[in-house]
């Protein structure tokens, strides 16, 4: 028996599951110890009923899901509009060598999940979606990445992808915090922090409260951002036959517009509204992309696909131990920003944090520096080197 939910019903029960999840990620403890999205854990329960009744009710149940492209355009068009470049020069040498770190980092798993893929018999592009897709990108990446490298030929691709960012949010939760204590004790450090000061954001308004207006004008914006967007990447695609997704053509639009902004100063970005539509578009989408999982996708691939992973973490624990400590300057700032890269590395943003604020608070000094470039390279500015690389592995492995 074939079950279609419509649009407007998939749209509610998307909705539900959104703040299902949201409140199960905040108060059951499992969730919060890993940093577990709430999206992930609404729309994966979802799934998880569509594999029961599919497998055991002979019932296959499919949600529309058309909504979810314009909340992933919308969402990566604020990732871009967030990616202001003169914020590197304020971050100072710190936020300059950890975001070389993350663009490399961002290289290197692909070329070994695209490595161990060919060994392990697989598509190559699994091998991606194993890599900075799933891992550096986390869930939003993986759930916009995924149905791209199904068009290009790679079956289960969406699964993988996710399996593998849900993989990557556990371990850099679990390794992050005990690595960093490790090189504290290691290398005997002195718990000390350096300031490095305030990041200010020019072109955006991060004062004045949410209203009408600024919701309206800041919609208005993103939308003009995502038509161009999509646009000239269409035209790229033409004339170049090389696949540009829309949300990576809007992102990159978004960037250029920014950084025009912040030299000309044509408008005022409002910084609380922009993250509101950030939140919501990409909980609605994520949410989504759970939802229409396929998980008997993972039947074949299990094996090879945590032998790959398990290989990513071993090489990103050894260049942050080996590299990344050694460059930031051996000390205890270098020591909590190395258990951040962990938790972004294999997880997202929000693990980095988690992972810094439980060593600062096990040593009694949280890290300035860490708390300030680890998000602002996590959360924006990998993205700038990050998704043009994903975007062009998929193209040439294809």
């Amino acid at each position: 028996m074939q079950i279609e939910i419509g649009l407007i019903s998939s749209a509610a029960i998307t909705l539900l599951l959104l703040l299902f999840g949201a409140w199960a990620a905040r108060s059951w403890k499992v969730f919060s110890m890993f940093a577990i999205p709430g999206p992930v854990v609404g729309g994966f329960l979802f799934a998880l009923v569509v594999l029961g009744l599919r497998e055991w009710g002979s019932v296959e149940l499919t949600v529309d899901t058309t909504l979810q492209s314009p909340a992933m355009l919308a969402f990566f068009t604020t990732i871009g509009l967030g990616a202001s470049l003169s914020l590197i020069k304020t971050g100072g040498r710190f936020l300059m060598v950890y975001l070389l770190a993350c663009w490399s980092v961002a290289i290197l798993q692909n070329l070994v999940g695209i490595g161990l893929a060919k060994v392990l018999g697989l598509n190559e592009l699994l091998g991606i979606m194993a890599g900075a897709v799933s891992l550096e990108g986390g869930h939003g990446a993986a759930a916009a990445f995924g149905p791209t490298a199904e068009e290009l030929g790679a079956e289960g691709a969406t699964a993988v992808a996710i399996a593998a960012a849900t993989f990557g949010l556990i371990a850099g939760s679990l390794i992050g915090g005990p690595l960093a204590t490790w090189l504290i004790k290691r290398n005997n450090l002195a718990v000390e922090t350096h300031d490095i000061g305030n990041v200010e954001e020019r072109g955006v308004d991060n004062d004045s409260d949410i209203s009408e207006g600024s919701v309206t004008a800041t919609a208005a914006v993103i939308g003009v951002v995502v038509v161009i967007g999509v646009y000239l990447g269409e035209l790229f695609g033409e004339w170049t036959g090389y696949s540009l997704p829309g949300y990576v053509g809007a992102m990159l639009i978004a960037i250029v517009l920014r950084n025009l902004n912040d030299a000309l100063g044509w408008v005022k970005i409002h910084g609380k509204t922009l993250k509101l539509i950030s939140d919501v578009s990409l909980g609605y989408f994520l949410t989504q992309a759970m939802m229409s999982l396929k998980i008997w996708d993972l039947y074949d691939l299990a094996l090879p696909l945590l032998v790959i992973l398990l290989v990513q973490v071993a090489v990103l624990a050894a260049l942050v131990v080996l590299v990344v400590f050694r460059v930031l300057g051996r000390n205890y700032d270098a020591a909590v920003i190395c258990g951040g890269m962990m938790g972004h590395g294999l997880g997202g943003t929000p693990n980095a944090v988690a992972n810094m604020d439980a060593v600062g608070r096990k040593h009694g000094l949280q890290s300035k520096v860490a708390m300030v470039v680890v998000p602002l390279s996590g959360a924006v500015l990998i993205d700038i080197v990050a998704l043009p690389w994903i975007v062009f592995c998929l193209n040439w492995v294809a």
